[in-house]
């Protein structure tokens, strides 16, 4: 049976999955965690120390080895909260690929929760009733609605048992007066959401992840419950925490030395949850961020690519010109096949350029003036469900760069590592629309391109360029629009 991995590249551990998948179905046979503490290695200005990368990388390397045997195409390594905040992001995560040998895609909190959520409902049986999905993390805290598989509501709170650890229990002491600043804090981060959330009909309650499989284990250590968190066992362990006084001390023998130091971070945000959810017990579940990763990963190879839903959606809800939109997919897409090889595009390229081609003209929905930038503003600000922020970033910048002058500058700004296919992409969008440009389903002849490095050559059939005077001008202008990055478009 063939092999998927995934790497959940979290505030608080690093855990690598690795399973076999038979009939759409996952079976764990290697699971690897590592308490790299990434968020703890957050100095005051956002910047993670040399220390905490140091740390993180000698985890990765050993990561590395793992993933080694398994094809790069059934592997997903996501970065949540803490490198979505970092302010030398970028340069730890390419280092960070580096010693890993796998790109590493930063999720969107939003994303993160959409992921948590499809890693718990493949676990949970299906009842047809709303349900509320709770997952502590070291940075963040998600609380999501959904029924089946499919999540309605998404949040992501900027708080995790790291985080209140650290602002709250500094050095391991716990006392009364500090539990109740620490919940407080987070029933203000859950204010604003709290009466959505609470009055939204669910029928059952169901956690994930660290903190709460932690607070199970010792739940059912002590006896305090046979039947998930209950909020009385709740108290309970928060009590412990209190009248013990100190981390490192707490007599749960369930929890082992690393969880001990941030244990009551997360409680503190479980008992604010808890209270302002109005919730009686809190069913388990060991699925979480990485199942649902390899789910949506194992999506993309079929049908059920969550991308492409996101991308229709789109398409509908910023009312796209259908027609126009598919008629320059065809083009670009036909295009593509002729480059693919020369310009060593692949087959997530083709992608890119798909739903490039349907996106171009998001923006029209606020203006037409410089509306491929507002397009490109849209793209790179919502929230796109199966998308990685670089993902998104990229997708920007194919509908930025659609049309007028090219916006070198803002390539420069993707990944060292996309730039030469994207570049080669919106080139093929570029000429698409123009092509495209008449908006009717007449026939266009066939038209070959041929490419070699930087010097690219469009051929018409005999005098087809002469009946089409304003085609030839627009692509005398494009010619002229690429001139300035040493690219030279011919025709003829």
């Amino acid at each position: 049976m063939p092999l998927a991995a995934a790497v959940d590249l979290g505030s608080n551990s690093f855990h690598l999955l690795v399973v076999q998948e038979e009939n759409g179905q996952i079976r764990p046979i290697d699971r690897l965690k590592e308490p790299v503490r990434l968020a703890a290695g957050l100095d005051t200005e956002g910047t993670l120390s040399r220390e905490a990368i140091e740390r993180a990388l000698r985890c990765l390397e050993r990561f590395g080895q793992r993933l080694k045997p398994i094809p790069p195409d059934r592997i997903r390594v996501a970065g949540t909260n803490t490198l979505r905040k970092a302010r030398n992001a970028e340069e730890f995560i390419r280092r960070a690929e580096q010693a890993l040998g796998h790109s590493i895609d930063v999720i969107s909190g939003h994303e993160e929760a959409r992921l948590i959520y499809l890693g718990v409902a493949h676990e949970t049986e299906d009842d047809g009733q709303l349900r509320l999905v709770i997952d502590i993390g070291g940075g963040s805290t998600e609380l999501i609605l959904g029924r089946g598989l499919i999540a309605e509501r998404m949040e992501s709170l900027f708080m995790g048992c790291v985080s209140m650890t650290a602002a709250h229990f500094p050095e391991g002491t716990i006392t009364s007066s500090r539990m109740r600043r620490a919940v407080l804090e987070a029933l203000r981060e859950l204010e604003p959401i709290a009466t959505i959330y609470r009055s939204a009909g669910w029928r059952r309650a169901i956690g994930s992840s660290g903190t709460i499989l932690a607070a199970l284990s010792v739940v059912e250590g002590e006896g305090w419950s046979t039947n998930g968190i209950t909020a009385d066992a709740l108290k309970k362990i928060e009590k412990v925490l209190v009248e013990v006084g100190k981390a490192e001390k707490l007599p749960f023998r369930e929890l082992d030395e690393e969880r001990r130091l941030v244990f009551a971070g997360g409680i503190a945000i479980l008992s604010a949850i808890f209270h302002a959810l109005g919730i009686e017990v809190l069913e388990v579940s060991h699925n979480a961020l990485r199942e649902g990763l390899l789910y949506d990963l194992l999506g993309r190879n079929s049908e059920a690519d969550s991308r492409e839903k996101t991308v229709r959606n789109l398409m509908e809800q910023f009312h796209i010109d259908v027609p126009q939109a598919h008629r320059v997919q065809k083009r670009a897409l036909h295009l593509f096949e002729q480059v693919a090889s020369t310009c060593r595009l692949s087959e997530e390229d083709r992608h890119f350029l798909s739903w490039a081609s349907v996106l171009h003209e998001i923006g029209l929905f606020i203006s037409y003036t410089q509306y491929h930038k507002h397009g490109a503003y849209v793209l790179n600000n919502l929230d796109m469900p199966g998308f990685s922020l670089r993902d998104q970033q990229r997708l920007a910048f194919l509908v930025r760069s659609h049309r007028r002058k090219y916006p070198e500058e803002v390539l420069l700004r993707l990944r060292e590592e996309d730039r030469n296919s994207t570049f080669c992409l919106s080139l093929l969008l570029r000429i698409a629309i123009l092509l495209e440009r008449s908006r009717q389903d007449s026939l266009l002849p066939v038209i070959e391109l041929d490419v070699e490095e930087r010097r690219w050559k469009l051929r018409f059939p005999p005098n087809w360029l002469e009946e089409h005077p304003l085609t030839k001008a627009d692509l005398a202008a494009e010619a002229v629009y690429l001139a300035p990055m040493g690219f030279r478009l011919r025709f003829e």
